[in-house]
């Protein structure tokens, strides 16, 4: 009796980031520029904790390494560069290996920026950039740890995949 193949099962991949507050910075968090939220991250790109952790996630998902790897210090052509521009790589990346993205859930952990309020506008914004639906959630600390001293931010995401060759 010949059994038909199995279909590709899911893979699901955990992504972190986690920058310091920079005074001389502007805050870019999950696409968007907070102008009144306070001093933006410290890093070798716009340090969007959110994206950063979509990409991590992503890369996680499909075994393709992280962050550090495709776009860290040692690769000057990506200083400075938007989250949402290494979001659009990140994911060209996985898809390029053979993967459909089907989603990336991001909490941003940290005092500010209050992503409700922006909530639609960056989803919107990650997942064009990730071309498959991202969403953006916010929770704080409590006031511990260093979120909670408003030292920096850090975000947690699960992005799910599939094997399409």
């Amino acid at each position: 009796m010949a059994s038909d193949p199995l279909p590709p099962l899911p893979q699901v991949g955990i992504g972190t980031d986690i920058h310091a507050f920079a005074d001389d910075r502007e805050l870019w968090c999950a696409g968007l520029k907070w102008e009144d939220q306070g001093p933006g991250l410290a890093g070798h790109s716009d340090a969007d904790v959110v994206a950063h952790a979509a990409c991590n996630a992503l890369f996680s998902a499909a075994g393709l390494g992280d962050l550090g790897q495709h776009f860290g210090t040692g690769r000057p052509e990506w200083s400075g560069a938007s989250g949402v521009a290494l979001l659009t790589e990140a994911a060209r990346i996985v898809r390029d290996a053979g993967y459909r993205i089907g989603n990336i859930a991001v909490q941003v952990v940290g005092p500010r920026p209050k992503i409700g309020k922006r909530r639609e506008e960056a989803q919107k914004v990650l997942s064009e950039a990730a071309g498959a639906p991202v969403s953006v959630s916010g929770a704080t600390t409590d006031g511990l740890g260093f979120p909670g001293r408003d030292e920096g931010l850090m975000a947690v995401a699960t992005a799910l995949v599939v094997r399409t060759g």
